[in-house]
């Protein structure tokens, strides 16, 4: 019981920090006015059929004619180049209303699909009948339509069934048949589920926390350590503890520790502070992915992006959470 009220805790947490999270950068960027610049109303979706929460303010238009508009909205100082500060703060908006409008629009289209009967849980035969009617087919087919063969469906919808099948599995922890509005949350966008993000957070601490204390020092999680249950000659090793100390990348990741996880300066990480560390909202996702940007397109090695840099890998950008923001976390689940 007490485990539970943790989490909830940190649920209520997580939530508390989408409210949060967007004053982060409100001395410079004004999140508001481009939203509804944006007319954010509908999500591009994973799988192209589910009524998602992304802009579709780009949908069919000229990839030129997009990336030059994301480029002089994200071009805050108008000096036709983009810092890696420009960069990192926009994604880190489009990131942040990408979430925002998953959490807040996942009630709806779990209320949306949630008929036959209604009853509080999305179940798959709820789910898959949705799926048919948003891909055209008409209810006699829905109705009669037969899971197990897929008669008269073409191959790539039978693959999405399957892969969707798979992400339902992962997502349903109490009732494999059937989705609670959390665990439809973590079907639709996983990136977005606190359930999620608490997983990540135990991961955290089976990889780094070595005593066992539920906090992370400076020093665990600056000085690797691998697997103890790694096979190793021990004889070679001398009968040792057959765990290795890697020490590469150690001062990047003391710098790390101290700038995003220690958020209170007290020398180690809890879990609300892990919590924010691998939430998507965190800056330092979207300094990484400016970052990984900059280095496959800045081709002057100026460190900025100009607009030629930027149309010169059209596919990139196009498919990166600079502007597809949805799409993009949804390649990576």
């Amino acid at each position: 019981m007490q485990i539970n009220n943790i989490e909830k805790s940190l649920k209520d947490e997580f939530d508390k920090s989408l409210r949060e999270l967007p004053n982060v950068y409100s001395d410079n960027v004004n999140i508001n006015k481009i939203e509804n610049e944006e007319n954010n109303k509908v999500l591009q979706s994973k799988n192209e059929y589910l009524i998602n929460i992304n802009d579709n303010v780009y949908e069919n238009k000229d990839p030129k004619v997009v990336l030059e508009d994301v480029f002089r909205k994200a071009d805050t100082n108008n000096d036709n180049k983009l810092d890696p500060k420009e960069l990192s703060r926009w994604i880190n908006i489009k990131i942040i209303q990408h979430i925002s409008a998953a959490v807040r629009d996942n009630f709806g289209l779990f209320m949306q699909i949630d008929i036959s009967p209604r009853n509080g849980v999305v179940s798959w035969d709820e789910y898959h009948a949705y799926f048919l009617r948003k891909r055209g087919f008409d209810n006699k087919y829905v109705e009669n339509h037969d899971e197990k063969r897929h008669k008269g469906l073409q191959r790539s919808i039978k693959e999405q069934i399957m892969r969707d099948k798979a992400s339902w599995m992962e997502a349903a922890r109490s009732d494999p048949d059937s989705l609670t509005v959390d665990e439809f949350l973590a079907f639709t966008h996983p990136e977005s589920s606190a359930a999620n993000l608490l997983t990540l957070v135990d991961e955290l601490y089976d990889r780094f926390d070595r005593n066992g204390d539920e906090f992370l020092t400076e020093d665990e999680f600056a000085v690797l350590h691998t697997d103890g249950k790694l096979k190793v000659d021990k004889e070679i090793r001398g009968g040792e503890d057959d765990s290795v100390v890697v020490r590469q990348g150690e001062k990047e990741r003391r710098e790390e520790f101290r700038r995003s996880l220690d958020t209170n300066g007290d020398g180690k990480a809890d879990r609300r502070e892990l919590l924010h560390y691998v939430a998507p909202q965190s800056p330092r996702h979207s300094e990484h992915e400016a970052e990984a940007l900059l280095a496959l397109a800045d081709s002057d090695n100026d460190q900025t992006l100009s607009l030629s840099e930027i149309l010169a890998h059209p596919d990139l950008f196009l498919r990166s959470k600079m502007v597809d923001t949805a799409r993009s976390f949804h390649d990576e689940f």
